[in-house]
């Protein structure tokens, strides 16, 4: 299964935030199975940077976000990409549509986010970690 790392999944993990770092670790270790490919985007990285340089220092943020990415796939995000969430009107933050047509491009079936309720829109399957790890692990 093909799934998509919203910003605040990854947060989650590299500043280990509970109770939600208790599923989204789970999640994220399924990129070592064969079965799942775990996406995210570069903003998604870089907002994780963000964070986890706030709370850990800059060479701590930045050996995080290079263990993650050597484990994760990092999703193409384009020109095209951008015009997707700008000219979608039912999208109004554009940093959730840019995640959404990164998360399409590469053809994942579910976007694992805190905030499901950014992704009303979503033509596919949006979840809480959670939600997630209860219904297919």
């Amino acid at each position: 299964m093909r799934i998509f790392l919203d910003a605040n999944i990854l947060v989650s993990v590299l500043n280990k935030e509970y109770p939600l770092f208790t599923y989204s670790s789970r999640i994220l270790s399924l990129a070592d199975r064969s079965e799942f490919k775990i996406f995210t985007s570069p903003l998604c990285l870089a907002i994780a940077f963000y964070f986890s340089e706030k709370k850990s220092g800059r060479k701590e943020a930045k050996r995080k976000i290079t263990l993650l990415a050597q484990r994760i796939h990092v999703a193409d995000t384009t020109g095209h990409t951008v015009t997707l969430a700008v000219t979608n009107h039912k999208i109004l933050d554009f940093e959730d549509g840019l995640e959404y047509y990164s998360a399409i491009g590469e053809k994942c079936k579910c976007i694992i986010t805190e905030d499901t309720k950014d992704f009303y829109y979503s033509e596919i399957e949006v979840l809480t970690a959670k939600d997630y790890f209860e219904k297919y692990l």
